[in-house]
This record gives structure tokens, C-alpha cells and sequence, in this order.
């Protein structure tokens, strides 16, 4: 049973293993050229395993320390999480020792993934969560090696290798578009994320965009626009 939900989990994350690859490369290519050490590629992706913030975390170790500002900038860079773990709460609900690593380990992709299964509560419910986890942060982890060894070996310029997570995003937001009948809330959260992006700038946009879309979708949550769709109704289906 453990190997063919392990086996369900890797074929799910698939597109995922592509994109982590390619975007694992180009964060051990920065890191190495930037003049540390290979290593830390692991050790980075193993204990902080936090995507964009890794790239940000590579200028900031090139500057001087401020506690201050680091803590802003991970919040900003982060703060998707945060209403990410809001719409898991049922899906976890009961998930045991297993609920640490799903919790550490949650990325945009593992969610998207998450998210989109409809699985019902039980043990292979969570080992299903758990692995899909699991192979996304190792995907990102041996992608991240790759990299830091081809930058301390080779030379030549990262530049647009970042632009992968957008296009991974993109795949399996079309396949979200595709497969869910209420496209209501994927429509709103493109919208709103758009007029923030024009209001706000590209620098903060994120964090408005989020904090509108859980207003809103808070605010219509038992209309017919969305009823169980939507990840804080009822059975917490997305």
C-alpha cells in the first residue's frame, strides 16, 4: 500500500520534479557564483527550503547583517504561506506527527497539488501528503546540488533560469482552470492580483493581493459564486 500511494504521489508530482530541477540549478549556480561555498546548497534547501526566499537569502548574506530588514523581507517574500495554511486546515485535520514536515515543507507547487486532490480523510490520505512533500523537497534539494557543482566547475551566466517556477506555476494553474467547474475563484485571484500589481508595484503587490482575495472570498463564501469551491467552506474543499 506504502509504495503505491508513494508511486500516486511521484507520478502527481512530475511536472514539479521538471521545474524544481531547473530552478534548483539556477539557485546553486547563483550560490556558488556568488562565491560560496557547494555545500551550502544542501544545507540551505534542507533547512530553510523556502524557493524565491533562498535567492533573496543569497543577496542578503552578500550584504551586512540587519535583523530588522531581513525579517521584513521574509515576511513580504512569504506571507502567501500564511493563507495557504489557512485553506489546508481541514485537509491536515488529523494528520498526526506527519502534520510538522507537511507544514514545513508547503510551497506554491506542493499546494497546488494538495489543494487539488479529493481524497477522503484517513491514513493513505496523509502518507499521500506527506510523500508528495517529501519528493517535491527532494526534487528541489538535488537540483539545488547539481547546480552548486556545475557553477564551481563551469562558467557561464544563470541570467532567465528563474523564470522556470512562473512557467511551472502557469502549467498547473491551466490544469486548475481546466479541471474545476467554479473558475470564480481562480478568475478573482488573477484580477485582484493584476489591479494590485498596477496600485502597489511589483515590489509589495503580493502581500495586498492575498489580503484582498481572503476578504473577498471570505465575504461570498456562502453565495452561489462559490459555495464548497472555495477552501474556507465547508469540508474545505478548494
Amino acid at each position: 500500500m506504502k509504495k503505491s500511494v508513494a508511486g500516486r504521489a511521484f507520478r502527481k508530482t512530475v511536472p514539479v520534479l521538471v521545474g524544481y530541477l531547473f530552478l534548483g540549478f539556477s539557485f546553486g549556480v547563483l550560490l556558488t557564483s556568488s562565491g560560496f561555498p557547494a555545500w551550502l546548497a544542501p544545507v540551505m534547501s534542507v533547512t530553510l527550503y523556502a524557493g524565491s526566499m533562498q535567492f533573496v537569502a543569497v543577496e542578503l548574506m552578500l550584504g551586512a547583517f540587519n535583523l530588522v530588514n531581513t525579517a521584513v523581507v521574509t515576511l513580504l517574500v512569504n506571507a502567501r504561506h500564511l493563507f495557504y495554511g489557512l485553506s489546508l486546515i481541514e485537509k491536515y485535520r488529523g494528520t498526526g506527527l506527519y502534520k510538522i514536515y507537511l507544514m514545513f515543507g508547503l510551497t506554491d507547487e506542493t499546494y497546488a497539488l494538495v489543494s487539488s486532490l479529493e481524497e477522503p480523510k484517513g491514513k493513505e490520505s496523509t502518507r499521500l501528503y506527506f510523500f508528495i512533500t517529501l519528493f517535491d523537497h527532494i526534487y528541489w534539494i538535488l537540483g539545488g546540488v547539481i547546480g552548486a557543482l556545475a557553477g564551481t566547475l563551469l562558467s557561464f551566466p544563470a541570467k532567465g533560469l528563474e523564470f522556470t517556477m512562473t512557467a511551472l506555476f502557469l502549467i498547473i494553474f491551466t490544469e486548475q482552470w481546466e479541471k474545476e467547474q467554479n473558475r470564480f475563484p481562480l478568475a478573482l485571484g488573477v484580477a485582484l492580483t493584476f489591479v494590485c500589481l498596477f496600485v502597489f508595484g511589483s515590489e509589495t503587490f503580493l502581500v495586498f493581493a492575498m489580503l484582498a482575495l481572503l476578504a473577498v472570498l471570505t465575504a461570498v463564501r456562502k453565495t452561489p459564486l462559490v459555495r464548497e469551491e472555495l477552501p474556507l467552506g465547508r469540508g474545505g474543499r478548494r
